[in-house]
């Protein structure tokens, strides 16, 4: 009954546990978009087989028992460890990426020198701190 369900959230757990050794032992792979595509896919099986579950029978939680109920506490307890890791770890990554972007963004203002003034309808110089005109290469 719960087979697919708990295939799912192994391969989910285990490709999570895959990014997060990824993320901490190389800054940078291309594998990432990959992985996190696999990631939304696997979800959304996890999403529909619960809600299949669920139309065919709202107490279905209830109704397991013996080795499906082990397998499906078993499969919840790896996701759930999982995700905590991956979740930290993402976390990291994102604001070492806005810190990192930040202080791009900062020394290209200061080499580049964005602020600008012009006239306003009185005649009056008005200063404009534009942004720093920062591109990134996806390709590389």
């Amino acid at each position: 009954m719960t087979a697919t369900l708990c295939d799912a959230m192994i391969s989910l757990a285990a490709l999570m546990e895959e990014e997060s050794e990824l993320l901490t032992s190389t800054p940078f792979t291309r594998d990432l978009p990959e992985i996190a595509n696999a990631k939304i896919r696997l979800a959304g099986r996890i999403e529909s087989e619960v809600a299949r579950l669920s139309r065919e029978a709202a107490d279905w939680t209830e109704k397991l028992a013996g080795e499906a109920r082990e397998a499906l506490t078993e499969a919840s307890l790896r996701l759930r460890d999982a995700s905590k890791v991956n979740a930290e770890i993402l976390s990291r990554q994102i604001e070492l990426s806005v810190d990192l972007m930040a202080a791009i963004n900062a020394e290209a203002k200061r080499l580049t020198g964005t602020k600008s003034q012009t006239y306003g309808a009185r005649g009056a110089l008005q200063g404009i701190d534009a942004p720093a005109p920062i591109s990134i290469n996806t390709k590389l």
